[in-house]
């Protein structure tokens, strides 16, 4: 058998599963990893704009101090640039800063007012109040600085500077913040792309759109797009900006060129329809964006939809060469990110203990996350993003505990935050995710890299999540859903129209991981069963050349199995209640059953094939192997549904040694079987019990034959075609036991048949084998059961019936002399009765005392004998004997008293006239019988009335004793009529006449007459050391013929063997019976001078085979003796005791005469 085995020198699965999770704490390969840990400049950058929003944060600026204002000359909200309408109390004014608003723009405002007023007294020469006001800003930073030293510190050490080089950036950053933006200066360019899902504002269900974009106080517009609610400008526009603090203003408008506007444009600055708007603060600007902005309201009264697309590029003063506040963002989470898990943690992630509908917004720690949310809130940087950074932070960690939890639930926010869009746009979700800040193809790449890892990760899940460890297997659980949210983000993100669905990919990891840990166990089998199953230390280690399965025995395989099997429990019981996200879907336990199973069964069944070559085994091996195997398949495999109701394969696999064993089997049962009946021989063939009339071996032998049959049905081999093969060679085997038990019975039962019982528990036993086959033919599935098998065991019932015939028949032939004897007796008490006329109807008292007197033998032997069989035979052997007892006593009264045997024909004259019955005998035996048939009936514990009534033997009987009644005439005609066929069948001829009949019917009188001429012999086979003269004798044989001529004979011919006679004679019939009832008997007989005539040969011509055409000639083969059935031996048996009567003396022996013996023969 060539060498399955790959031998590998790995621990158990679980003990692999620790160390390759902690080897593995990187998740996606480094190649991954972000550029910015390593890029110093942007880091160093990033460190100091880090600084300045964590000193002086937008969460803590100043807020306006607005009070009621009353324009004096007409002014504009700084907010949306509207008329502050009215006489007086037009808006609200800020005490410190002095911007002016409308009430329900104040809210909208965000500047800082302690900036603004610095910056606003320093530009009016304000020089004191200036100084008052960076006071306070200083004061503010100090008290920042010490109440909240841990965030200064975190950020040194995230970026890795000495504590004097942080103290001199401190400084600088604080001096930069009073500086305020007197000395900061940009070139913005913005290019305004296109918009889409524009309101329709005109009559004609469209809108006119034009955007206008304002930095600081300049203003510039796009053309209009006429009709159109997807408008695409492509239009681009440059400003410059002195003021961080700024905000761009980007505005859609619906251009409307009537009388209403015009009015409008005169008493507004706006005169056109509101379309939407966005504003982009100039401080959250840096490099170069392409962005998607959803379209805001201006109040609550606005009608707004869709969103504007707009390409920004900003040249801080400065900062030239800087990158983008995103990418600034992006190095700030990498590098915090970075020295929280790998500097501090030792490589663990470390999760945040949040709660809350915004909790996944959380990234670290209370210190850390202030850092990052202040940097966000500072420069503009959205929350979407600040998730998606995390996300692919979190990819290079996320075989680490509870990372896949947290990766899931940000990714499903992620997809939540794309894919659900709102009544404000109907910008699709694939556009606005193309929109995003952190790139699409970086995105995508980094889901596609994970999801791959991902499903090489789920290939091992047995070793990256072991079942012994509960927190994995919830990592494992949410590693699913992590997959799941990358195949949500594909569908209805990204759009895609078929990506692979998550219970798929799962199932296919699955399979992945069974496929491996079965070849795993294979390889290792013999040490994974020794160390987990092993309970003997002091057994000897299996050398490894014979660890793998082996031809010359079969001990790998049932440790295979044990491992399939706790493979298969930890799955079910383990694996499926963690990956229970697609139930009707994935079952990990049934698919751990199906792939081992169909990884094991190509295996076993290559192995069998080998087996099956070379045989080295025993079949108890194989068999108990089979057994195994039964029970792997029926535990885990025969209910999944993949293979439910479909036939398996393994009963092939063992057929072959299953057949081997029933061969053997059959051996041993037929030694079993010889042993019983010796045993049972020994101790004299005694009952079992009271109650069973049977001996012990017929229970050996079934005893024996149903725990081998119980061994072929508990294999419950559910193939049909192999059931029936193995039924089949099981039929022969209970064939060969049982028909040679019978054997072995029927041989010396003749032997047993002068013991009193033990010749019907000999019955019993055979009737007992039919009872057993009978409930064996049942258990082996009766009708269902193999039509070959099933003929083979009907056969065999009908066999052991025959048998029991046969040894019913020799039993009842046994009792033969005893019951002749009876009768013999019977028959001299018959002869002494008197009377011999009709018995008259006050003698019937009379008779039936006569009857039961001449039944008085027999019925002293019946009742000796009966009792005892109904007693020790089954019911079914005593109806059997009591039927050869009925057969032999009817038999025997017929041939005995009824009708005796013919002797020879010189005896028969001589008969005493005693021997013929007379009607009061006859009488006497009517009754007889009656009383023989209700004793055999027994009052239906005997045989049934209607096979009494229906016998042969008593029809037979009873038919003898009307013919006793019956004159001569009406049997000599009964004979003509029935005996058809005596001159038949006359293979030996020896010899043949020719004879003319011809018929004449007397038209008046209706009398008919016969003319027979006698033409001549020929061809007569006759030796004879005399004189040989044959001649003819021709006899009519029928009824009303006692006053007639019978016989006529020719002249004798003188040594002549084909003589010519030509002789004519005239029988006269009479007109009482037609030409039917008469036949023509021809005897040719040589001539013996003063001694009786020799015999030569006999021929019988029927008149009813001429009485149409009136008239025949033809040569007529001679017979050696006269051909007739039971009844015409009975006519003539009862013919034979008339005596007295002549033409039944010449009636019995013309029917008896036969060929005479030749001379010299």
């Amino acid at each position: 058998m060539p060498d399955l085995r790959k031998r590998k020198a790995i621990p158990l699965v679980r003990d692999l599963a620790m160390s390759l999770v902690n080897s593995r704490k990187a998740g996606i390969a480094p190649a991954l990893a972000s550029s910015t840990l390593n890029n110093e400049e942007l880091k160093a950058h990033v460190y100091r704009k880090t600084l300045q929003a964590l000193l002086y944060p937008i969460s803590s600026t100043t807020p306006h101090n607005f009070e009621v204002w009353t324009a004096t000359t007409p002014t504009y909200c700084y907010e949306c640039e509207g008329l502050l309408w009215g006489i007086a109390r037009q808006g609200m004014r800020c005490s410190e800063c002095g911007v002016k608003c409308h009430d329900k723009c104040q809210d909208l405002l965000n500047a800082d007012c302690l900036q603004r007023a610095a910056e606003k007294s320093s530009k009016h020469g304000a020089e004191d109040r200036t100084q008052n006001i960076i006071m306070v800003l200083k004061d503010r930073m100090k008290i920042r600085e010490r109440n909240k030293p841990e965030i200064f510190e975190l950020i040194q050490e995230v970026f890795g500077l000495l504590k004097a080089p942080h103290t001199q950036q401190m400084k600088q950053i604080k001096q930069s913040v009073l500086d305020g933006t007197s000395k900061w200066s940009a070139k913005i360019s913005i290019t305004v792309v296109c918009a889409q899902g524009l309101q329709a504002k005109d009559k004609t269900g469209s809108s006119d759109p034009y955007v206008t974009v304002q930095v600081g106080k300049t203003k510039k517009r796009t053309k209009t797009i006429y009709g159109n609610l997807n408008p695409v400008w492509e239009e681009k526009f440059h400003f410059e900006c002195h003021n961080s603090s700024d905000r761009i203003k980007v505005r859609v408008w619906d251009e409307d060129d009537d009388i209403k506007s015009r009015v409008k444009q005169r008493l507004k600055r706006e005169s056109d329809d509101f379309l939407g708007q966005t504003i982009i603060e100039v401080r959250t600007l840096s490099g170069e964006m392409d962005v998607w902005y959803n379209l805001e309201k201006r109040t609550d009264k606005s009608a707004v939809s869709g969103a504007i697309r707009l390409q920004i590029s900003v040249e801080i003063k400065g900062e030239e060469k800087v990158a983008p506040y995103h990418i600034q963002y992006t190095c700030l989470h990498e590098n915090e990110f970075h020295y929280l898990v790998d500097v501090q943690g030792s490589g663990m992630v470390k999760i945040p203990d949040a709660k809350g509908d915004d909790a996944w917004k959380v990234y670290f720690d209370e210190v850390a996350q202030e850092i990052v949310d202040e940097f966000a809130m500072r420069y503009g940087v959205e929350s979407i993003y600040q998730a998606m950074t995390h996300f692919a932070c979190l990819s290079s960690k996320y075989m680490c505990p509870g990372v896949p939890a947290v990766m899931s639930t940000l990714l499903a926010n992620i997809n939540a935050y794309y894919a659900h869009t709102t009544a404000s746009t109907n910008v699709s979700a694939s556009d606005r995710f193309s929109a995003s800040n952190f790139g699409k193809e970086r995105f995508v790449k980094l889901l596609d890299q994970l999801h791959n890892s991902l499903r090489i990760d789920l290939s091992m899940y047995r070793n990256n999540f072991p079942a012994s460890s509960p927190d994995r297997l919830q990592d494992l659980k949410s590693t699913v859903d992590l997959l799941t949210s990358i195949t949500f983000f594909r569908m209805k993100v990204q759009e895609l129209q078929s990506p692979p669905r998550a219970s798929q990919v799962v199932k296919d990891c699955v399979k992945a991981c069974l496929n491996s840990t079965y070849e795993y166990i294979f390889n290792n089998c013999q040490e994974l069963y020794s160390r987990e199953y092993q309970t003997d230390p002091n057994k000897k280690d299996v050398p490894p050349e014979e660890q793998g399965p082996s031809i010359k025995n079969l001990d790998f395989w049932p440790k295979l199995i044990t491992l399939i099997v706790s493979i298969i429990e930890e799955d079910k019981n383990s694996y499926t209640l963690v990956l229970n996200q697609f139930p009707q879907e994935l079952n990990v336990g049934k698919i751990s059953a199906e792939v081992m199973w169909n990884l094991f069964a190509q295996d076993m069944m290559y192995a069998m094939e080998e087996h099956e070559k070379h045989r080295l085994c025993k079949s108890a091996d194989y068999m108990n192997l089979h057994f195994k195997v039964k029970w792997l398949y029926n535990e885990y495999v025969r209910d999944l549904p993949a293979l439910k109701g479909s036939v398996p394969e393994y009963p092939a696999w063992f057929e072959q040694f299953v057949l081997q064993w029933l061969d053997e089997n059959e051996d041993v049962s037929m030694e079993f079987m010889h042993g019983a009946l010796e045993r049972d021989k020994k101790d004299g063939f005694q009952q079992t019990s009271e109650h069973a009339l049977f001996s012990c071996s017929v229970v050996d032998v079934f005893t024996q034959l149903n725990q081998s049959f119980e061994i072929i049905k508990k294999l419950e081999c559910p193939d049909p075609v192999i059931v029936g093969h193995y039924n089949r060679r099981f039929a022969k085997t209970i064939g060969k036991v049982l028909l040679q038990y019978a054997d072995i019975v029927s041989k010396n039962f003749e032997s047993y048949c002068s013991k009193e019982k033990l010749p019907c528990i000999l019955m019993n036993n055979i009737q007992q084998l039919r009872v057993q086959l009978e409930k064996m033919f049942e258990a082996m599935g009766a009708k269902q059961l193999d039509a070959e098998a099933s003929d083979t065991l009907n056969e065999l019932q009908v066999k052991l019936n025959n048998v029991l015939d046969e040894l019913s028949t020799v039993f009842g032939n046994s009792f033969q002399p005893k019951i002749e004897d009876c009768f013999k007796q019977m028959g001299d008490i018959l002869c002494q009765v008197k009377g011999t006329g009709n018995v008259p109807a006050n003698a019937q008292n009379t008779l039936a005392a006569d009857a039961d007197n001449v039944l008085r033998p027999l019925m002293d032997f019946l009742d000796g004998n009966l009792m005892l069989f109904a007693k020790v035979c089954e019911k079914t052997v005593l109806k059997r004997v009591l039927k050869d007892l009925w057969r032999i006593v009817m038999n025997t009264m017929e041939k005995s008293i009824v009708l005796p045997p013919l002797t020879d024909t010189s005896d028969h004259m001589v008969r005493e006239e005693a021997r013929s019955l007379t009607p009061k005998q006859c009488a006497i035996l009517d009754l007889a019988l009656d009383t023989i048939k209700q004793y055999f009936h027994a009052g239906g514990n005997g045989l049934k009335k209607t096979f009494l009534e229906k016998s042969p033997e008593l029809q037979s009987l009873r038919y003898a004793l009307s013919l006793y009644t019956q004159t001569t005439d009406t049997l000599i005609k009964t004979f003509v009529q029935t005996q058809t066929a005596q001159g038949s069948g006359v293979d030996d001829p020896v010899g043949e006449v020719s004879v003319q009949v011809d018929l004449f019917t007397h038209p008046g009188t209706g009398e008919h007459k016969a003319t027979v001429k006698v033409v001549a012999a020929n061809d007569l086979k006759w030796q004879t050391s005399g004189m040989f003269r044959p001649f003819v004798e021709a006899t009519m044989i029928g009824p009303h013929l006692s006053d007639k001529k019978r016989k006529f004979t020719t002249k004798s011919k003188n040594n002549n063997w084909a003589p010519k006679y030509n002789e004519t004679f005239h029988f006269i019939l009479g007109n009482e019976d037609g030409p039917d009832c008469y036949e023509l008997q021809v005897c040719v007989k040589d001539y013996c001078f003063a001694r009786e005539d020799r015999v030569l040969g006999i021929s019988v011509m029927q008149l009813r085979d001429i009485a149409d055409k009136g008239s025949c000639a033809c040569w007529c083969p001679l017979g050696r003796r006269v051909h007739m059935d039971e009844t015409g031996l009975t006519v003539l048996r009862i013919l034979s005791q008339r005596t007295n009567d002549e033409v039944a003396r010449e009636f019995v022996k013309l029917k008896s005469e036969s060929r005479s013996a030749e001379e010299g023969s």
